[in-house]
């Protein structure tokens, strides 16, 4: 489902490239091993959607069955996302990074395929087995939303190829009732989530042993650097160094709980001015239910999705100075604005 323009534009990077332009000025104090260029900001998106797209499905499953749910939707999203991150590189001329499109590509496609094959599958078989029952969840269904769950849970802080889907399918049979109510819908989800958790448990395994030849192990932390310590250091942040009364090296956890580390910096006081050698911008998605959600000053919105299966809501992607992201947290917190995620490399 790569649109004809998508493509056009990994093909002229890859024959022309891009100019490299350094991540900041103000990265002496960031070693070498720990920076990271700023398009990581951008090209991370499509990468975290597949965090975003299970997260949303875990929660529709509490209360829907799985063929209502709009895979081939969230196929759009994906690419189209992909493309306007891309023209973002490409208009900044910020470095290449070959090896992350590779990467974005590789299981954009493989999710383009699932997602595919799971409509098809939910649609067909899944969608009869559903009309054939009560129309209620079997034990299996459940078990399907509590290992959904998990998964989300999971990837939010470890590579989606490091969760054990044989231990999904271990308790598949183990913990659900080979027998009960509506028979057919019970054998059906077995045989579907079996498949499932079978399936990817050995891509996993492929994914896993090409990741390692292929990437150094991803770092778990990142650094940063703030105007002033905070008189007591949230959880989760440590010092590194003072490097004089209005700059401070201090360390993050990466990924999911980047978020909530920095929030609690922003809250006691600290401001953040440079992350990972970047303190020019960084991507920031919000929920909002605001029709005409307004950037803030100085912050640009760099594209907008509706939430499918949550209509009144849609997310904003906005590019925000490195700089005003802290009092972007802060006042977020406080108007009570869901924050996504902060693409923190």
């Amino acid at each position: 489902m790569i649109s004809s323009r998508l493509f056009s534009i990994i093909v002229f990077s890859l024959v022309v490239g891009w100019n490299t332009v350094s991540a900041s000025e103000d990265q002496n104090n960031i070693p070498l091993d720990q920076r990271r260029s700023v398009e990581q900001t951008f090209l991370t998106y499509p990468e975290w959607f597949l965090v975003h797209s299970p997260a949303e499905y875990a929660d529709f499953l509490k209360q829907h069955p799985p063929h209502d749910f709009p895979f081939l939707g969230h196929i759009d999203q994906l690419w189209s996302a992909y493309q306007t991150v891309t023209q973002e590189q490409l208009r900044n001329k910020y470095a290449a990074n070959i090896g992350y499109h590779v990467m974005i590509c590789v299981i954009a496609t493989s999710t383009t395929l699932e997602y595919s094959l799971r409509w098809i599958y939910e649609n067909t078989i899944g969608r009869v087995s559903w009309a054939l029952s009560s129309e209620v969840q079997t034990d299996e269904d459940k078990y399907g939303v509590k290992v959904a769950q998990e998964y989300v849970d999971f990837i939010r802080k470890e590579p989606w190829y490091l969760f054990d889907f044989s231990s999904a399918l271990k308790g598949l049979w183990a913990n659900a009732p080979l027998t009960g109510a509506n028979m057919i819908r019970k054998w059906e989800r077995r045989y579907a989530l079996s498949t499932e958790y079978l399936i990817k448990a050995l891509y996993a395994k492929v994914i896993e042993i090409a990741t390692h030849q292929a990437y150094d192990p991803a770092k778990l932390t990142t650094l940063v650097i703030v105007d002033h310590l905070p008189k007591e250091l949230p959880e989760n942040v440590k010092l590194l160094k003072v490097i004089s009364d209005d700059q401070a090296l201090i360390e993050l956890p990466r990924y999911y709980d980047f978020r909530f580390a920095a929030t609690q910096l922003a809250i006691a006081g600290s401001n953040i001015q440079n992350i990972a050698g970047n303190s020019t911008q960084i991507l920031v998605t919000v929920w909002t239910d605001n029709d005409s959600y307004q950037a803030p000053i100085g912050s640009r919105i760099l594209f907008e999705q509706p939430i499918l299966t949550q209509p009144k809501f849609k997310r904003v992607a906005l590019i925000i100075p490195v700089r005003t992201l802290s009092g972007f947290l802060l006042e977020s917190q406080r108007a009570h604005l869901k924050i996504e995620h902060v693409y923190d490399y």
